[in-house]
């Protein structure tokens, strides 16, 4: 059984912070790598970051680059999304996924957590 679970989603004002988690069952996360992807009302699914299982390599996108900080806690089996000075534009259901690879292309990961609401609004 494989399963992810996100957590710390909220409603939070321009320029706060939110950390974000990623818990894993059925495995542990060293087998993988993990990215976190979000979906914003009326947009395609995109990347924001990922993780490798091999070496800890991180990924982001060009949009959270200096903002967002993703790292891997093998011992507690999670993945953190630390997000600091949040913009509107964050606002989406963020998702965690598991995949062989890293990859910020939704389409290369096989397994999906359900996801976590992040509203960023004044």
């Amino acid at each position: 059984q494989v399963q992810l679970v996100e957590s710390g989603g909220g409603l939070v004002q321009p320029g706060s912070s939110l950390r974000l988690s990623c818990a894993a069952s059925g495995y542990t996360l060293d087998y993988y790598a993990i990215g976190w992807f979000r979906q914003a009302p009326g947009k395609e699914r995109e990347g924001v970051s990922c993780i490798s299982s091999s070496d800890g390599r991180t990924y982001y996108a060009d949009s959270v680059k200096g903002r967002f900080t993703i790292s891997r806690d093998n011992a507690k089996n999670t993945v953190y999304l630390q997000m600091n000075s949040l913009k509107p534009e964050d606002t989406a259901v963020y998702y965690c996924a598991a995949g062989v690879l890293p990859t910020l292309y939704y389409t290369g990961m096989d397994y999906w957590g359900k996801g976590t609401l992040v509203t960023v609004s004044s």
